[in-house]
């Protein structure tokens, strides 16, 4: 403790890069940890494990009394930089990631602990107006993200096919617990002039997540039926359904317009498949019913339909499958299709990461992530280089490698009789 230097938000910086979704250096990076960091918080936060961790072990890494540590954690977590999350009776901590996490909490709330204003400035600067951290924290295999079809526009026989994780209705109903909170995309624009009249309080958290941003003001609790009709609302308003990159207990789900939202605008802007993963379903269109309208050019999120030689036409690799000009069509023209092969979606958040960990080649930064030991810091950087290796990284992929990890990962974190299969 009290260990405040100059280099505390560089080493936070660098604890927040070990991470899968990678972290651009820039001066607005750290003019906004600076905002949402004390200098001891960096410190202290940069010194975090990478996986979920009890308060012994972060009171033992931070050299002080439980107590202390939990009253310290208590502050992160209200200042929505920490994750807090209940597993099996015991209480984990885990930094927060920017994206889905502690650059929308910090504009989801109105209590004036942040200058919003300031922040959105910074958060355009740094997203928007220059690809730097889309490449780096999106290029990611799976991607962080994925699409959800609005079910009303599938037929009934595609209908009766489709999954429970592919429906946002089913997100809402197996919650435990819903928030709704402000959009950080549109909010963050309003600052510069530049925000669309879509609802502002449309973002769903659900679980634990939901819990943490209800009890420290973040977000507001809301019943199913509230949920529901507030995502007819933005349905109604062509916005897409857009949440995290997992079959169970995604802890999002934004709803998204084209002119706003940073997802939506880099995909169409950089051309990266990584950023968003499309539902299993395809905008296609019955010529023989089409009038040429248009409407479903106007109504496409990211540009993927358009009118060549006298038809509309969809470009099958860059439709979203969210369903939106399906649902504006006026002479059900445009309809939704399965895909000709389903798209592949991790069953969970520690298996995700663990896919992208292998992917990024980062699996040694998960376990070696003693922040302090220069012998960890070897051994990650050694572990990295092996997973370089084809035929190393071909082998980690597998499922049963994939089962080991993580095992490993679930002991790190003390978890007991977690089912992996």
């Amino acid at each position: 403790m009290g260990h405040l230097t100059a280099n505390n938000y560089k080493s936070l910086y660098r604890r927040m890069d070990q991470f899968v979704y990678g972290v651009f250096d820039s001066k607005e990076f750290y003019e906004i940890l600076k905002i949402l960091f004390t200098d001891e918080e960096a410190f202290l936060c940069s010194l975090m494990p990478l996986l979920p961790t009890p308060l012994e072990k972060i009171s033992n890494i931070w050299e002080t009394s439980e107590k202390k540590a939990e009253s310290i954690l208590n502050t992160l977590v209200s200042k929505g930089l920490v994750y807090e999350d209940d597993f099996e009776g015991s209480t984990l901590y885990t930094l927060a990631i920017p994206v889905f996490g502690f650059f929308e909490f910090s504009l989801m709330r109105n209590d004036g602990m942040f200058d919003r204003k300031t922040l959105s400035n910074l958060y355009n600067k740094y997203i928007t107006e220059d690809d730097n951290f889309i490449k780096k924290y999106f290029g990611n295999n799976p991607p962080i993200s994925r699409t959800f079809v609005q079910e009303k526009t599938l037929s009934e026989d595609i209908a009766s096919e489709i999954l429970s994780y592919e429906k946002s209705s089913y997100i809402i109903e197996v919650a435990d617990t819903i928030s709704v909170g402000t959009c950080f995309c549109r909010h963050k624009m309003e600052h510069a002039g530049k925000a669309c009249d879509n609802p502002q309080d449309v973002c769903f958290s659900f679980g634990s997540i939901a819990k943490t941003l209800i009890e420290k003001g973040i977000a507001r609790e809301i019943t199913k039926t509230e949920a529901f009709d507030i995502l007819q609302h933005c349905i109604d308003k062509g916005l897409v359904q857009i949440g995290d990159n997992v079959k169970n207990k995604p802890a999002v789900i934004c709803n998204c317009c084209s002119c706003c939202c940073d997802l939506l605008l880099s995909y169409k802007r950089t051309g990266m498949s990584t950023i968003v993963t499309p539902s299993n379903y395809l905008s296609t269109i019955d010529h023989a019913a089409c009038d040429n309208c248009r409407l479903c050019i106007e109504k496409c999120p990211v540009d993927a339909i358009r009118f060549v030689n006298g038809k509309i036409v969809v470009n099958d690799s860059w439709c979203l499958g969210c369903g939106v000009c399906a649902n504006f069509c006026k002479t059900n023209a445009c309809k939704m299709e399965a895909r000709p092969e389903k798209i592949d979606v991790p069953e969970d958040t520690l298996r995700k990461v663990v896919l992208s960990a292998i992917y990024q080649e980062k699996i040694g930064n998960f376990l070696f992530d003693n922040q302090k030991s220069e012998v960890h810091k070897i051994l990650r950087i050694f572990i990295n280089a092996l997973t370089k290796i084809p035929p190393i990284k071909w082998m980690l992929l597998k499922k049963s490698a994939q089962d080991r990890l993580l095992a490993f990962s679930l002991k790190k974190c003390s978890i007991e009789n977690f089912n992996i299969s």
